[in-house]
């Protein structure tokens, strides 16, 4: 059963957050804990491209970006995955560096660490040679680097069932057992 981290940084694009606690919402039986931890500029963001949130719809674990007490702060509360989304390019800088300056780095750094499965949704374009080095070296210690690249495969029609072509990816990435669209079914 999944024990699972979800990280919104402060990058745009919370209609992608929006979109994974959705359906990890929905995918409850999937699933035996959620902690969501927000960065201060995600909150932010939230509120300027979706609005007014009441977090408390949410059936998860919500902990403060400085909350070290967090049970997945430590290896040994055995949370096998975590997603970023969206992933800023300051939030990659500080994974690859294994600078662990609040709860979202510390958690990321504890997956790689732990050898386990850390998702990072990145949204920002277009790249330096910086962030292109960081995704390399995040690849290279073990976490994958998803982009927020919609597809079009499905027909998309709302901006929501767009964010999801993304979201579905993620969750198919974080092992969940979902019905999306996949090419040639």
């Amino acid at each position: 059963m999944n024990k699972l981290v979800v990280a919104i940084s402060g990058s745009s694009g919370a209609i992608y957050a929006k979109v994974l606690l959705d359906k990890l919402a929905a995918l409850s039986s999937q699933w035996e804990a959620v902690g969501v931890v927000l960065s201060d500029n995600a909150r932010l963001n939230w509120e300027l491209e979706l609005g007014p949130v009441d977090f408390s719809q949410y059936p998860f674990d919500f902990y403060e970006k400085n909350d070290f007490y967090a049970p997945f702060a430590s290896g040994s509360a055995r949370y096998n995955t975590m997603i970023v989304c969206p992933c800023s390019m300051g939030t990659l800088a500080r994974v690859a560096t294994g600078v662990s300056t609040d709860l979202i780095t510390r958690a990321a750094d504890v997956m790689l660490k732990e050898r386990r499965r850390l998702i990072l949704v990145t949204r920002d374009t277009p790249l330096s040679l910086i962030h292109i080095n960081n995704m390399k070296t995040v690849t290279e210690a073990g976490g994958i680097i998803c982009p927020a690249s919609p597809s079009f495969y499905s027909r998309p029609v709302t901006v929501e069932d767009l964010a999801a072509t993304v979201v579905d990816r993620v969750l198919d990435l974080a092992g969940f057992d979902l019905k999306s669209f996949r090419w040639g079914e």
